[in-house]
């Protein structure tokens, strides 16, 4: 699975393990949902391209080095993805942001797009998809459907935990974009729930289960 990455640094699996805990309280659940982000962001944006600029110091003038105009985004997959969105943008100040809202039409099984709103140059902007789950990938995969359909062509994937599923269906249909997850768990259960998973991230961050 050459464009999957799975982390292993010991604080993203320190905090993943606190996550899975059913003990979580939402406060915490929220605020360690939006640190792992943090921590995933600081990785997935390992390969933005540098230039070499002359700082003034109080000292002397220092060779550094800063990102080279690169544009991007983040785009959350209402409504869990919400909960990474704080994480990055703590990271990366100056990003824009983008939403999709998707839900399963009960007879078609497919997703179905009820709300999307970009930033005016999203097609000329470097994407991160986020979503806490990427359990059968079919919404992930719809979401990126949509952004390569009004001119994205540089999109990655950001999960917290990913199933094997997921991850699959994302290599079918979009094996261009690369796929960062915290941990990769066995298998997708009856209820389409990642196994052994977390539970369902969004009642988790908002409290609503």
């Amino acid at each position: 699975m050459s464009n999957v990455c799975v982390f292993d640094h010991p604080l993203i699996q320190h905090k993943l393990s606190i996550l899975r805990d059913e003990k979580t309280s939402v406060k915490e659940f929220r605020e360690l949902v939006s640190e792992i982000a943090m921590l995933m962001c600081y990785e997935a944006t390992r390969d933005l391209p540098l230039e070499e600029v002359d700082v003034k110091t109080p000292v002397a003038v220092a060779k550094c080095r800063r990102i080279a105009g690169k544009k991007l985004a983040v785009v959350p997959i209402l409504r869990a993805g919400l909960g990474m969105v704080d994480g990055m943008v703590s990271m990366m100040p100056n990003v824009k942001v983008g939403h999709i809202g998707l839900f399963r039409d009960p007879e078609t099984k497919l997703p179905v797009k009820y709300y999307f709103k970009m930033p005016a140059d999203i097609a000329e902007r470097d994407v991160i998809v986020v979503d806490p789950m990427l359990a059968t990938g079919g919404s992930a995969s719809a979401a990126i459907t949509f952004l390569k359909e009004v001119g994205v062509k540089h999109i990655k994937l950001m999960s917290i935990i990913g199933a094997p599923e997921g991850v699959k269906k994302m290599q079918e249909d979009h094996p261009d974009v690369d796929i960062f997850v915290a941990a990769l768990d066995d298998h997708l259960n009856d209820h389409a729930y990642i196994v052994p998973g977390l539970g369902d991230a969004g009642d988790r961050i908002f409290g609503t289960k």
